[in-house]
């Protein structure tokens, strides 16, 4: 058995107010998370929902299928980008924060990343765009405090 992890970012301009939409598949076992932030951008939702929707298995060394429609988030680890990354310190990159969360999380479970198109055909997908959308337009909106302080120290 494996899980499916589907993920999906939004954000009401770049940045704006923006949200993740996670659904993670076992079996017929189905759960959806999403959350919303007041400021934020679309890359850090589309990578904050697959560090979330890892966090959330329970088990460790587990096989996981994360579909992503962020070309960043896939490529940035199947092409081995984020390895490099680290290896150089983050030099002169983006979301370090997260990528960071993210390599403490990679380790624990087998991994492997596969684009989908977004706004297409597939309905889970579709679905986690929906609790994405929605998380950002709602009114439980959290702060993204790193992402605010290097926007506000510009």
């Amino acid at each position: 058995m494996h899980i499916e992890l589907y993920t999906d970012g939004a954000s009401r301009g770049n940045p704006g107010p923006g949200g993740y939409g996670i659904i993670l598949k076992y079996g017929e076992k189905i759960k959806e998370i999403s959350q919303g932030y007041a400021l934020t951008t679309n890359n850090r939702m589309e990578l904050l929902a697959v560090i979330v929707g890892l966090e959330a298995i329970k088990w460790e060394n587990m096989r996981v299928i994360v579909y992503s429609d962020s070309k960043y988030v896939v490529d940035s680890v199947m092409k081995s980008w984020v390895f490099n990354w680290q290896r150089t310190g983050f030099k002169n990159k983006k979301n370090v924060d997260l990528w960071k969360r993210f390599l403490k999380i990679y380790d624990k479970h087998q991994i492997s990343l596969q684009w989908v198109k977004g706004h297409a055909d597939n309905p889970w997908n579709n679905r986690c765009d929906e609790l994405a959308t929605k998380a950002a337009d709602g009114n439980n909106l959290l702060q993204d405090t790193i992402f605010e302080q290097e926007y506000y120290a510009r």
